[in-house]
């Protein structure tokens, strides 16, 4: 027989396991959304600082029908809807000069892409997690400030692992690996291209959710991605999938998996912006939705134009200029018309996020805000960008990855040196079921199949 009291065990669940677990992250978003929730400050707190429980599990429940009723505040200044009809009729058109294009041409800007990425990845993601305090003196004790090439194992001593309080041990450095590792900013493009491959280009949602379940555990997906993989399982469809108890909605998941997107869309930002949609509607709302928007068209300009601000504010048209990321990286743009220093481009957004907090630091926003600043003050030099998006730290692989493929599709493969694109062995890693360890370029070759010019 069963006993009479069947309980859960929270405490050895982890930290994106329970809405509960994260109503700081809540309370932060609400406000910054515009919610009336300041009156329920007291209650945040007062759950807040229970031990993990049943009881701290059932009252977030009531913080969650509390925050899902709650109005904007009056003088809220923003118009940030979720829905893409909605969003349509909020941006701000940009024309462009579009360069054209033929299948050689190309198939080496898509190569550049793929390869930029991966290589940009590779860049931050052995400092993933550092924050600034730490890292800017670490690569000044290397020699390698400002970043300049990729972080290697033999820059690390013994005592640098014994000062920094950020493991530096057993990390994917570029000189250690043998192929791209596993890491979810390369997963989720594959997973992009598998979802074309299964489903078509008209694929709904609905169907990246079945992706989601059928080729990745749960343990391949974090925030967002994490509790939108719950609520599949329990059976919140999109969009409320993106909505039920998910403290990270608008956090940078969703601005990571929208590449290729971009990719089979050369020229066309609109379209590659609406299946960015489908794809981040799953798991986000409002700013993390346009992050993906935002990135997905950025790489459909980068095929056609070489012009760095019309591939900004070509991804910019495609979401709504009412929103806080358009004006945050429209003053990102205006800040480098305006003589501004990256370095002092990079303090501004320090002084406007906490890298110190997990909202500060895997927020859409500041990450969106650093991309658009490694690109301006990149100059085009693929390098440059890279490490400019990876240096002042926040969520560094996510952003080296970003800036690497938006500037491969510019550049090409040609105009990617082999010493960022030797530690790939044209091997990338997954750890999606059925795909595992895989040629880089069969990816490319798949890619210009999925292109409809």
């Amino acid at each position: 027989m069963y006993k009479k009291s069947i309980k859960q065990k929270f405490s050895d669940l982890g930290e994106w396991d329970f809405y509960c677990n994260d109503l700081v992250v809540e309370y932060q978003q609400c406000i910054d959304e515009g919610l009336d929730v300041e009156k329920y400050k007291d209650v945040f707190d007062a759950v807040i600082n229970l031990p993990r429980s049943e009881v701290k599990n059932k009252l977030s429940d009531v913080i969650f029908e509390a925050v899902s009723n709650s109005e904007e505040t009056a003088d809220y200044m923003y118009s940030e809807p979720s829905e893409l009809e909605e969003i349509k009729t909020l941006r701000k058109e940009h024309n462009f000069n579009k360069k054209p294009f033929n299948e050689e041409l190309l198939k080496d800007k898509i190569a550049g892409a793929w390869t930029g990425r991966i290589c940009g990845c590779l860049l931050g993601k052995p400092v993933e997690g550092i924050r600034t305090e730490e890292f800017l003196p670490l690569l000044k004790n290397s020699g390698n400030y400002p970043l300049k090439r990729y972080i290697l194992s033999t820059d690390i001593t013994e005592e640098m692992c014994e000062t920094y309080k950020f493991g530096l041990r057993n990390k994917c450095y570029a000189d250690t690996v043998h192929g791209m590792p596993v890491d979810d900013d390369t997963n989720y493009v594959v997973m992009a291209q598998l979802i074309i491959e299964n489903y078509g280009r008209d694929f709904k949602p609905s169907d990246v959710a079945k992706s989601w379940t059928k080729y990745q555990s749960k343990d391949a997906y974090f925030t967002a991605e994490r509790v939108a993989f719950y609520n599949f399982i329990n059976g919140f469809e999109p969009p409320y999938s993106a909505m039920y108890k998910n403290p990270y909605r608008e956090w940078i998941g969703a601005q990571i998996r929208g590449d290729y997107f971009g990719y089979i869309n050369p020229g066309n930002p609109e379209l590659a912006a609406e299946m960015a949609f489908r794809d981040a509607s799953i798991s986000h709302v409002k700013n993390g939705i346009y992050g993906e928007m935002w990135v997905s068209a950025m790489l459909a300009c980068a095929a056609v134009t070489d012009n760095i601000e019309d591939i900004i504010l070509g991804g910019l048209s495609e979401i709504p200029y009412t929103s806080r990321l358009y004006e945050a990286i429209t003053n990102v743009i205006a800040d480098y018309k305006n003589g501004v220093s990256y370095d002092d481009c990079c303090k501004k957004i320090h002084s406007l996020f906490d890298e110190h907090t997990g909202y500060g630091w895997c927020h859409t926003i500041p990450n969106a805000m650093i991309v658009a600043a490694a690109l301006l003050y990149g100059e085009g030099d693929f390098g440059k960008s890279i490490c400019m998006a990876v240096q002042p730290a926040f969520d560094t692989d996510c952003n080296g990855a970003t800036v690497g493929s938006v500037l491969g599709m510019r550049n090409g493969i040609k105009n990617i040196d082999e010493v960022w694109t030797k530690p790939l062995e044209d091997t990338l890693h997954t750890s999606i079921f059925g795909v595992g360890t895989v040629k880089i370029s069969d990816l490319i070759d798949k890619t210009i199949k999925h292109i409809k010019i």
